[in-house]
């Protein structure tokens, strides 16, 4: 069953006469990106979180942040968020821009927005302590895979409901491309006989150049790749791997044969067919884009 990249997970557990609270959450991303913000006593733990991390991930920004409260023997520090108060900046620049507003950003500014400077206690060095944390991460990471499959659950129904439409859609382009072909052997050849009045020269060869013409019409092939497409993305979508970029090129390919289906099939109930296929593929990529 496919997983969706988006996804949170949050424990919390007493320490001392303080609290520990280890939130973690992952959004899309190309690849995986793990960010984590842990007091400085873990340091030497990080890279031991960071797969951790990647056992259950596998495509995805993944943020860990763990917060030590209170307890004795510790100290307090500050703790800066660039990366937050870089899009702060970029939104407020963005909306002068747009309203065409003077002034200019400074960093008091910045800095009075929520979560870009916080203050956090630092913890004296002590094992259980890290001990405790590490169990609080493993839980937290526990729930965020339990969102992300229950969220890859939903996803998987939808687009499974929408391939279904395409396979209807799919059908009524099939039952019309029979007489495809011979319609534009007609007409071609009603044209021609209009063009060149009562007397047709090389009768024989042209209706082969005729035959010729309406087999660049015939959508038979391109119907087949799609059905084959489309069986492989039911199977696809039953997989417990990392399918999200095999799911996106199987997409491009079906989209590849509906449009030269609209391309080569002069006519307009397949043409009406194709509009509505397009669009269900641009809303399965939609939902694609969240899948690991």
């Amino acid at each position: 069953m496919i997983t969706s990249m988006t996804g949170f997970g949050r424990r919390q557990g007493a320490w001392q006469d303080g609290q520990i609270t280890a939130e973690i959450r992952s959004v899309n991303h190309r690849f995986l990106e793990t960010g984590l913000r842990l007091p400085k006593t873990m340091s030497a733990r990080e890279e031991h979180i960071k797969k951790a991390i990647q056992e259950h991930c596998r495509r995805g920004r993944v943020d860990l942040t763990v917060l030590v409260q209170g307890g004795r023997g510790g100290s307090r520090s500050l703790q800066l968020d660039a990366d937050l108060a870089k899009q702060y900046h970029q939104a407020l620049r963005n909306l002068q821009k747009t309203l065409k507003l003077k002034g200019s950003i400074d960093v008091g500014l910045l800095a009075g927005f929520r979560d870009v400077i916080t203050i956090s206690d630092q913890p004296a060095d002590d094992p259980k302590l890290a001990a405790l944390i590490e169990k609080l991460v493993g839980q937290a990471i526990q729930d965020l895979v339990k969102m992300r499959k229950k969220e890859g659950t939903l996803l998987a129904a939808d687009i499974r409901a929408r391939i279904e439409t395409l396979r209807g859609l799919k059908a009524q382009v099939a039952a019309k491309a029979p007489s495809v072909a011979q319609d534009s052997f007609d007409r071609m050849k009603i044209r021609l006989e209009r063009l060149l009045s009562s007397e047709i020269p090389d009768v024989p060869k042209l209706h082969q150049e005729l035959a010729l013409f309406a087999d660049r019409s015939d959508i038979t092939e391109e119907l087949v790749r799609l059905d084959a497409h489309m069986i492989q993305f039911d199977h696809t979508l039953q997989s417990s791997e990392s399918v999200g970029k095999t799911l996106d090129f199987l997409l491009q390919e079906m989209g590849r044969e509906v449009n030269t289906i609209g391309s080569k099939a002069n006519d307009a109930t397949i043409t009406a067919s194709v509009v509505q296929m397009k669009a269900e593929l641009e809303r399965i990529r939609e939902q694609i884009q969240n899948v690991e």
